[in-house]
């Protein structure tokens, strides 16, 4: 884990988040759970076919609902269109299987993150402060996105 990286800095020790709890949160064995058959997809973007330049997840609530639990664009490649093209994927393969609606949650005072998915037809849901896993308050804002 290199505490000196941007991605590092903006997902982890900008929200507090203990350094054990991303450990666990982030282990093989978990994230092997949580991407189990039918419960979640993970997209990757490589550069030359050798390089994961980010990755995007969303996870299914329901048949008619799909959370888009992260996606993320390390540092090195921002600015390039992968965030969007991840979304644009994502949206595609989501009106293929029948979902009618995609929701995110944005940390509040992700400036960057909220007017990215603005921009992109998600619409404000509601704001609210939740107890986050690992202990600290966080402020999150809720988006969708119909597709039906």
């Amino acid at each position: 884990m290199d505490k000196n990286g941007e991605v590092y800095k903006d997902n982890v020790a900008k929200f507090g988040i203990p350094e054990e709890y991303v450990k666990r949160a982030f282990s093989e064995a978990t994230l092997l759970e949580a991407t189990g058959p039918g419960k979640s997809t993970i997209y990757l973007a490589l550069q030359n076919r050798c390089k994961i330049a980010g990755f995007a997840q969303t996870n299914y609530n329901d048949n008619e609902t799909t959370e888009l639990d992260r996606i993320v664009v390390f540092p090195e490649f921002t600015r390039q269109g992968i965030g969007t093209r991840f979304l644009d994927r994502i949206v595609q393969d989501e009106r293929l299987k029948g979902t009618k609606t995609i929701i995110v949650n944005a940390g509040k005072d992700e400036t960057h993150a909220r007017q990215f998915y603005e921009k992109n037809g998600f619409t404000f849901v509601r704001e609210v402060t939740m107890d986050a896993p690992w202990g600290s308050r966080l402020g999150l804002v809720t988006y969708h996105l119909k597709l039906a």
